[in-house]
């Protein structure tokens, strides 16, 4: 085969002690790979700047595919000249394939422009199915019986989304219920924001063992009730004794009777969410710890709450005294996520031992004091929790929700309150009481989610907006967005005498979204910024873009 139209040769650098191949084939294999061909080990690198892996030292030969054809570098032409992709062995064609797979992956089916190349990738793709990930997908435009008989030995995912009451609806649920008959073929099964009246056609064909499905997904939505969740039958997927096979697990608004006894056996889980949990689901922190103590294999973690109520069987004690007990080793374990009371999440945090642990993401209903010392010295001994020096604040939902975020972002603490005042002081609380980081901060941006996300002026207390800055005593530029500017500097423009340096001490730039030289904002800031001069803590005022 020639040299396909628009490639071109690669010029690979000469270096003694390398021997690599650099792959470039018909375009789509849209990845330069580095591959050493006495023991094929590759590196996914960019076209504009391969990597390539100092091996020992070896005799040089650098080949660059075109196409289909190997074409050997000057050095090597006289002895080896052309030489087809059939050079390479089965094993380092997987390798490459399984690369290109992984920047494919945004694809349906990522695998099918492999298998139309020649005969032998054909069998090579197909002879891997597991380790290429090679599954047909399932979406209600296609024809289930087609789709079946093109593939008739390969796993299926089923990939579908709520019909809103389209006037198609019923014709789609028919396939989507023809499709989930083939349950031995199944591997997994996505239903996103489907109403009730869909599941109650849908679910019943799911009352029976899919001994192939290793991932569930089930996403309710009522329109007309936003508080209800969709309840799965109790012989969901066949009964307890056949939810052990799954790696991942996300249910949102859906009840599952005897969820914690079913996830017993579920013990090669990798991925777990449950969210929005009502009442019925309740379990305790113990039993929680529980229940994880049998996923070895968990790395990821995600348990929201409904609401408060949903917490009630829980003791009033916030301090209370813990019996002594051994915590639960969850060895692979690297983020979870709560949506919980601060009480819940002390007391689970002291039955756990996370030794992986990256990434923390908790939203706490709001109360009248957040007090969480145990949450503090959970976070404590991971590095990635202290070695920050920018955080950020956001107010979401007219103020309702308001987040904290290292940034990057390993860490996030969030409060669900009723209004934008409790919402600003119970943030306060919470960085004051869960982190040993505030002091650390050099940086911190308060902004807004969205437009309509704060109330009228005068709606929160000047005193409170100030007191969502009081942890952050070594901060020394505070970005703020362009509606909270205005609160803040009213509330900043009050302060005087001790007051004017007490608050952000090490405060030296103030950056203003889209300030303008009038107005005030720009009057309330001159006031508070002539104050810091006289005090000898000068603060410079700048305009910010909102987004360096």
């Amino acid at each position: 085969m020639g040299k396909l139209p628009g490639s071109r040769e690669l010029c690979l650098p000469s270096a003694a002690g390398i021997r690599s191949i650099t792959l470039q084939t018909l375009g789509w294999l849209c990845r330069v790979l580095t591959i050493t061909t006495t023991n094929p080990i590759l590196c996914p690198v960019s076209s504009a700047a391969p990597v390539f892996l100092s091996l020992e030292m070896v005799s040089e030969v650098n080949v660059c595919v075109l196409g289909c054809t190997w074409c050997a570098t000057t050095a090597d032409r006289i002895s080896i000249g052309q030489m087809t992709i059939d050079i390479l062995p089965d094993d380092a064609l997987i390798e490459i394939f399984s690369f290109y797979l992984v920047g494919a992956s945004n694809h349906i089916e990522p695998w099918l422009p492999l298998v139309h190349v020649c005969r032998r990738w054909r069998s090579i793709v197909f002879a891997s199915p597991r380790r290429l990930d090679v599954q047909v997908v399932y979406t209600t435009k296609r024809q289930v019986k087609v789709m079946l008989d093109t593939w008739p030995n390969l796993l299926i995912r089923i990939l579908a989304r709520g019909f809103m009451g389209l006037p198609w609806h019923n014709k789609n649920h028919d396939k989507l219920i023809a499709a989930l008959g083939h349950t031995d073929r199944i591997c997994q099964v996505q239903l996103n924001q489907f109403e009730s009246y869909e599941l109650e056609r849908i679910l019943p064909a799911m009352q029976k063992p899919f001994p192939a499905l290793t991932s569930l997904a089930i996403a309710y939505r009522d329109i007309l009730s936003p508080g209800a969740t969709a309840v799965l039958p109790q012989a969901f997927l066949g009964g307890s004794t056949h939810w052990q096979q799954l790696r991942s697990c996300h249910l949102s608004d859906v009840e599952v009777p005897g969820i914690w006894e079913l996830l017993l056996t579920a013990n090669h889980l990798v991925t777990l969410s449950l969210w929005g949990l009502p009442h019925s689901m309740y379990t305790s922190p113990e039993g929680m710890a529980t229940c994880l103590s049998t996923m070895p294999n968990l790395e990821s973690l995600s348990i929201g709450f409904r609401s408060p109520q949903s917490l009630h069987d829980w003791p009033d004690q916030p301090n209370r005294l813990l019996p002594p007990f051994t915590p639960v080793v969850l060895p692979s374990l690297t983020e979870f996520k709560f949506q919980v009371m601060s009480e819940y999440i002390e007391d689970f945090v002291s039955r756990i031992d996370v030794p992986l642990l990256d990434k923390v993401d908790i939203t706490f209903f709001d109360q009248p004091i957040f007090d969480t010392p145990r949450l503090r010295d959970f976070l404590a001994p991971f590095q990635q929790f202290k070695a920050h020096s920018r955080g950020g604040v956001v107010f979401w939902d007219s103020s309702s929700s308001i987040e904290f975020e290292l940034e990057p972002g390993s860490l996030s603490l969030g409060v669900l309150s009723e209004g934008s005042g409790r919402g600003v002081s119970s943030m306060a609380q919470l960085c004051g009481s869960s982190l040993h980081l505030p002091s650390a901060l050099k940086r911190l941006d308060i902004r807004e989610g969205s437009p309509q996300v704060l109330g009228r002026r005068g709606e929160v207390e000047n005193t409170r907006w100030l007191d969502l800055l009081r942890p952050f005593t070594g901060l020394k530029d505070l970005h703020l967005g362009k509606r909270l500017a205005l609160h803040y500097a009213l509330a900043l423009q009050e302060l005087s005498g001790e007051r004017v340096t007490e608050l952000l001490p090490a405060l030296q730039n103030l950056f203003i979204q889209g300030l303008r030289s009038s107005g005030p904002t720009w009057e309330a800031l001159g006031l508070f910024a002539a104050a810091r001069q006289l005090s000898g803590l000068p603060v410079a005022v700048h305009s910010w873009d909102g987004q360096s």
